[in-house]
């Protein structure tokens, strides 16, 4: 279910770019990836869990189309199969976090942490919702350990998340730092280099700002936040011709957004 993850992770992750706390989905039933010391293969499977992983993977494709209620009967049924697949209950934490039901998402991770605590996605995804929570220390330390697992394919993913926590935390040094990290390991995320950029601008590292959201700009990923973000920095620089590109951009493109409507009031430190 790797390709699920990734499709999940990619397509939500604009939805609250100014966030931009993507959770990383389930993945495989189990594997290295997971931290586990051996790979299940299908004839490991019992009967109960074949059935909860056909259930899982349908409520995997419901929750990437956004039908949140479906997805969560999905995975009722999965859990009836086999109570004890922390990948059901991982994904039906991301369900009740959509839904805004943060209880019910914290009891769904804490049970699938409890299942399998050396899952780096479990770990990020429950890191996630205490950071929306402020709840920070006990966040950073959930990414700390998603990211001390060697065999843990999401570090950039989480590197990010992490990035984003500390500055929300105050830890501006210690975000930057983070965040930097995530762009050597992906440097076509659009969402680091949007928050990489942000966090140089309000330190005022303009040069290396404008590297990091032009390069987002050039692309198809923009969008009206990152263009909003290359126009206070090429205003700040003085690029009058540059601002005014990303301004005529920004008006055509999303016209109706609120950083339209910022920049038609001349509120640039918004």
């Amino acid at each position: 279910m790797n390709f699920v993850r990734n499709a999940i992770w990619l397509s939500a992750c604009w939805v609250a770019v100014l966030l931009a706390g993507c959770a990383g989905t389930p993945g495989a039933a189990s594997g290295a990836a997971s931290g586990r010391a051996e790979v299940m293969t299908e004839s490991d499977e019992t009967d109960g869990r074949k059935r909860a992983r056909l259930r899982l993977e349908l409520a995997a494709n419901y929750f990437q189309q956004g039908q949140t209620n479906v997805a969560l009967d999905e995975l009722k049924q999965a859990l009836l199969a086999d109570p004890s697949y922390p990948d059901a209950h991982n994904l039906r934490g991301l369900v009740y976090m959509r839904m805004g039901d943060n209880a019910l998402a914290e009891d769904s991770f804490r049970r699938a942490m409890a299942l399998n605590p050396r899952d780096g996605d479990i770990l990020h995804n429950y890191g996630w919702l205490l950071c929306q929570q402020k709840r920070y220390g006990e966040s950073i330390a959930l990414f700390g350990r998603a990211l001390a697992i060697p065999s843990y394919g999401g570090s950039a993913k989480t590197l990010m998340t992490q990035g984003i926590c500390q500055i929300s935390a105050g830890q501006a040094a210690e975000g930057e730092r983070s965040l930097s990290q995530s762009y050597e390991l992906d440097a076509g995320n659009p969402i680091t280099g949007y928050h990489l950029s942000n966090a140089l601008f309000q330190r005022g590292d303009l040069s290396r700002a404008q590297f990091y959201i032009r390069r987002v700009n050039n692309s198809d990923l923009a969008r009206a936040e990152t263009l909003w973000l290359g126009i206070k920095v090429e205003r700040s620089l003085g690029n009058r011709e540059a601002m005014m590109q990303l301004a005529d951009q920004l008006k055509k493109r999303f016209g109706q957004s609120r950083e339209a409507a910022a920049y038609d009031r001349g509120a640039f430190n918004e």
